[in-house]
């Protein structure tokens, strides 16, 4: 009897299964890092940015184990707008000039982001065509100046209301549609730069059922309407509560699809230590588990949808959690403050190796 399949996300889900968690993982500490790019054929990313790069040591241990980058602000829409429309693109193009030197790879983000809504464009809210108009420009002057050189970018990012939902409200949905920003963002970004891989990315979707399902209803509206999207992005910004195959089952829905995955802004949060008692042996090997899954959900897909697996840092000082209340002292990445690696480090290593 042939499987009829009702929708295109169950055919290609058809062919994925739940992995199982390794059954331990090392906790000796040992030497000789192998770098984390020459273990797998899928590019290994890390958000970085200029100022960061400006200290030897951190710039060789970046170079040293990821193939691709992530500019954390530089290609943003807020610091490349001025307030008279005209574009500053000095921090981009900078940016770009150490990738290019380093022979990396870079995937941008962001394109329209409902964060980014840049004076200039608040002073054209409701004037129709002009705003339209302006909204083009932008994204065809943005992305056609790095054609050729951006692997990838992230056209709309989190579009999906924080609880999952509805569509947030933002800038470029009242001017546009709810909907029809997205469409044109990613006609616009495609007709600047045809070969350029395009995303959709979302945070939150291994941790809220609810907002994966709405995110990915959305991904197959937006198809369906002709949208130019190459990928899904799912920023993997978890955490070590975070209940087991949650991200393996997240990983099996997106793929679904049939598009390119990126995992883009991947760290484990050891969450708030006033918080939690447990000690730090116990977190950390919490952490481990939670990676290990992250990457086994990563390699286990068809080589076709591997685009990139990042990390949202190199280092534990340099992540963003430590800006929040109460989380001055998390460690959600793969080193340690002084650049040594981790048990996190070593459990992707491990599963990194096994393909």
């Amino acid at each position: 009897m042939i499987k009829k399949f009702s929708s295109r996300r169950d055919f290609f889900g058809a062919a994925l299964s739940l992995a199982a968690a390794p059954a331990a993982l090392a906790d000796a500490p040992r030497r000789d890092a192998p770098p984390l790019k020459s273990l797998t054929n899928a590019p290994m990313g890390c958000s970085t940015n200029l100022v960061a790069l400006k200290d030897p040591a951190y710039a060789a241990l970046l170079l040293r184990n990821f193939s691709q980058v992530t500019p954390e602000y530089e290609m943003k829409m807020n610091p490349i707008t001025h307030t008279d429309g005209r574009l500053n693109f000095t921090l981009a193009d900078n940016f770009m000039g150490f990738a290019r030197q380093n022979r990396l790879r870079v995937h941008a983000t962001t394109l329209v982001w409902y964060k980014h809504q840049p004076p200039y464009f608040m002073g054209l809210d409701g004037k129709g065509q002009v705003f339209a108009d302006a909204y083009r420009n932008y994204l065809l002057t943005v992305v056609g100046r790095y054609r050729g050189q951006v692997v990838g970018w992230d056209v709309v990012n989190e579009p999906v209301w924080t609880d999952g939902t509805r569509l947030r409200d933002s800038l470029w949905s009242s001017n546009l549609g709810a909907e029809d920003y997205m469409v044109l963002a990613f006609e616009y970004a495609k007709q600047a730069d045809p070969n350029a891989v395009l995303f959709i990315n979302e945070f939150d979707l291994e941790r809220l059922p609810r907002k994966r399902a709405t995110f990915l209803n959305l991904v197959e509206r937006l198809l369906k309407r002709g949208a130019k999207i190459d990928g899904i992005g799912t920023q993997s910004h978890v955490n070590i509560n975070l209940p087991q195959g949650a991200s393996t089952l997240t990983m099996r829905d997106l793929a679904a699809l049939g598009l390119k995955i990126h995992v883009s802004e991947l760290d484990v949060s050891l969450g708030r230590a006033d918080r939690d008692n447990r000690s730090m042996d116990d977190k950390l090997k919490l952490q481990s588990a939670k990676a290990w899954e992250v990457v086994d959900a990563f390699m286990n897909l068809p080589a076709s949808q591997r685009y990139a697996l990042t990390m949202w840092g190199l280092m534990d000082k340099n992540t963003w959690l430590r800006q929040l209340p109460g989380r001055e002292h998390d460690e959600p990445l793969a080193f340690y403050d002084d650049g040594q690696p981790k048990p996190m480090f070593w459990a992707m290593a491990d599963r990194l190796k096994t393909r």
